[in-house]
Formats: C-alpha cells, structure tokens, sequence
C-alpha cells in the first residue's frame, strides 16, 4: 500500500518506521517546507500535522481522491466542513483524538461506567490528562473525546477548564516533561474515589493504531471512526 503522511514531525517518523515494517510504501513526505506533489499516487494519507495545517492537508487529498486517516486535534471548528467536502468528493475519512488501540478501549470503558454512574449522583466527575510540553492544544482531543463520552451516557451537559457548575465536567490539563500522554477520569464523593486510567509509554501505539486504520479505510468512501476499524460497537 503507498502512504501518503501529511505532518512529519515525531509522529510522522514513527509512524513512517511502522508503516515500513508493515510492508507499505511512503510515497510523500509532507512538511512545512515541500509541496503536496506525489499525493494523488497514495492509496491513503496519514494526517498528523498541527490545527493551522490539518484543514489543508484534508482538503487536499479528498481533491487528490485519496482517503485520509487524520489524527491531528485543534481543529475541529472545521470539522462539518471537512466531512461535507468528504462526502462531495465521495471520499473516505477516519479522524480520531487517539488511535491506540489502548485508549480507544478505555473510551468504551468510559462510556460503559458513565452509563452506571448516571444513577448515582452522589458522585463528581472529573479528568486529568498529562501531556508533554510541545502539545499546541489544551485539553487533548483524548479528554474532550472522554468528557464527551460521559456527556452522551449521563446528565452532564459540558465540559471546562476552570471551575465547573454542577452539570458540567471539570478537566485539568498539565503539560509535563515529555510524556506521551496520561488519562484520567475520576468519580469522587463523600465516601470513596473510583478512578480508571489509560498511560501511554511511548508513541508507538498512536502510530501502530493509525497505520492500522490507513490499512482498514483504504478503498472504502465514507466517515468511519476507530469503532468501525476494531470493531468496539
């Protein structure tokens, strides 16, 4: 399979290794710095960029008519947009705040625990996410997508960085040395804690998890997500 990958920073390299061993092509390198020649020969495009860049390099493989994997967060104010140009373009999209396969089973565990605590509201919920201290975006798109998994199973209705109200989610973002990223959801009250935790050890697994996505979507059209690569619904 030839790889297109949109971003190569840290991520892009690792996931370049990955792909590599996997038996796959890279066909384009794209940075700040080269142009988007060789895009249109991928089977698929691995997007790990930064926000100002996400939108572009989405925009231009569903023009190129490849079918783009996208694991850059920040951006998603553009989001409708970019799956309204997917579907116009009848293109194929998997855009994820995390694609280890560790994190998005703690996903499902979240919603699953969410969906018991709903009936006990002697409990508070809150998140704690850790990241390294180059990440652009405060909170993770892994937190949002956390926080976002209890608002659907429960009477919450928001999440915030400051001091929350009763409906909404408190989530404290800490950006420490060079860690990988470390979760958190808690649910506290008077009595005891419950407290489930996903902690990534290297960058491995976002990029085992992406390359294995850009596996599953390639010649597929539509908006799929990482339940629909592994399987979770």
């Amino acid at each position: 399979m030839k790889i297109a990958l949109l971003g190569y920073g840290k991520m892009g390299k690792v996931i370049e290794r990955i792909a590599l061993e996997r038996g796959h092509e890279i066909v384009l390198k794209k940075d700040e710095f080269n142009t988007y020649d060789g895009l249109s020969t991928a089977d698929v495009a691995i997007d790990f960029s930064v926000p100002s860049a996400a939108v572009s390099n989405i925009s231009a493989s569903f023009n190129a008519n490849v079918p783009v994997v996208s694991g850059t967060t920040g951006w998603l104010e553009h989001y409708d947009e970019m799956i309204a140009l997917c579907n116009e373009k009848k293109g194929g999209f998997i855009s994820s705040s995390n694609f280890s396969l560790g994190v998005n089973i703690f996903f499902g565990l979240n919603e699953y625990l969410a969906k018991i605590m709903k009936q006990f509201d002697s409990y508070k919920v809150s998140m704690e996410e850790i990241h390294h201290i180059h990440k652009l975006d405060a909170p993770s798109g892994t937190a949002i997508s956390l926080a976002q998994g209890v608002i659907e199973n429960s009477n919450y209705a928001n999440w915030t960085l400051e001091e929350a109200q009763a409906n909404e989610i408190h989530i404290e973002a800490k950006r420490i040395g060079e860690v990988p990223g470390t979760h958190t959801v808690n649910y506290d009250s008077a009595i005891d804690s419950i407290e489930i935790k996903h902690t990534a050890h290297n960058r491995e697994g976002f990029a085992l998890g992406a390359v294995i996505a850009a596996e599953w979507l390639a010649g597929k059209q539509g908006i799929f997500s990482m339940k629909d690569v592994l399987n979770l619904q």
